[in-house]
C-alpha cells in the first residue's frame, strides 16, 4: 500500500513538473554582440596609434526571429553609452542578415563586405558538436554548454536551451537540440550573448530571406574571397599578421 502511494505521489509530481515546463517555438530574442575590434586589427606598430583614439570593444545589439522553425538574424543597434563605435567599424553591418528554413534545411546569407553586397544560398551548414555537463543561466533559461569547430580549425563554445525548440542560434551558428543563447569565439574576438527573450507580438512577416540578382553557393563565395586575398598579397610576400587578418576575414564571411 504504501509503495502505491509513492508511485502515486511521484507520478503526479512527474505531470507537474511537465506542465510547469513550457516549451517556446516563436519568438524574438535579443543578442548583444561583443567584438574585440583592436584584437581583429593584429598588432602591426602602424595601427598604435588608430588604437589608441578608439574604444576596446565594439557592442552591438542583435535580434533573433522565430516562428515555424524558421529564423532569421539581424542588425538592430549599438549601445553608444558604453562605446562610441567608429563610422568605419559600422559600414554595412545594418545589411547582414542571416536567414534559415529549418523544414528545408536552406540557409540564405547576406554579408556586406568591400563595400559589396554578397548573398549566399545554400544548405544549412552542419556543425559537428560535443555537449558537455557544464550549464550556465542565461536570459532566464538554464542553458548547456556544447563546444563544436567551424570552418575546419576554428573552436566555438555555445550554450543551448531545449526549453526553445527551434533549433538555431545566431549567424550560421546552429544544430544542437534546442536555441543557442550564448556563443563565444575566441579566434574571432566575438560573443554573443541572449539578453532576452520576447514572445508577444511576434513579427512572423519579417522571417524572410533577402532576394538578390545573384546567389552564391558557400563553395563559390570561398573562391571569390580566396582570389580577393590573393590579390592583395600578389606584390609582396605576407607576414603572420596579414595571414591571421585574413583569415579572419574568410571566418567573418563564412561565420
Amino acid at each position: 500500500m504504501k509503495y502505491l502511494v509513492f508511485v502515486s505521489f511521484a507520478l503526479f509530481l512527474m505531470v507537474l513538473t511537465m506542465q510547469a515546463q513550457q516549451f517556446v517555438n516563436k519568438g524574438s530574442i535579443e543578442f548583444e554582440v561583443i567584438t574585440n575590434v583592436k584584437k581583429t586589427m593584429g598588432t602591426e606598430s602602424y595601427l598604435e596609434d588608430l588604437k589608441a583614439t578608439m574604444p576596446t570593444f565594439k557592442i552591438a545589439y542583435y535580434s533573433l526571429t522565430f516562428a515555424n522553425n524558421k529564423s532569421v538574424y539581424k542588425f538592430d543597434h549599438y549601445d553608444e553609452k558604453k562605446a562610441k563605435v567608429p563610422e568605419y567599424f559600422r559600414e554595412g553591418e545594418d545589411e547582414n542578415n542571416w536567414y534559415n528554413d529549418f523544414n528545408l534545411g536552406e540557409t540564405v546569407i547576406q554579408k556586406s563586405q568591400w563595400g559589396s553586397l554578397f548573398n549566399l544560398k545554400d544548405s544549412i551548414k552542419t556543425i559537428h558538436w560535443k555537449i558537455t555537463n557544464e550549464s550556465r543561466l542565461i536570459a532566464g533559461f538554464n542553458c548547456r554548454k556544447a563546444v563544436g569547430i567551424i570552418m575546419d580549425s576554428v573552436y566555438v563554445f555555445a550554450f543551448y536551451t531545449d526549453e526553445i525548440t527551434t533549433s538555431g542560434g545566431p549567424c550560421s551558428i546552429n544544430g544542437l537540440p534546442g536555441m543557442i543563447m550564448g556563443v563565444t569565439i575566441p579566434r574571432l574576438y566575438v560573443s554573443m550573448m541572449a539578453t532576452k527573450l520576447n514572445v508577444t507580438d511576434v513579427n512572423e512577416s519579417s522571417i524572410k530571406p533577402t532576394s538578390a540578382k545573384k546567389y552564391y553557393t558557400r563553395k563559390e563565395l570561398d573562391a571569390t574571397v580566396d582570389k580577393k586575398i590573393k590579390d592583395w598579397s600578389a606584390n609582396s610576400e605576407p607576414n603572420e599578421d596579414f595571414k591571421n587578418t585574413m583569415n579572419q576575414l574568410r571566418w567573418n564571411i563564412q561565420l
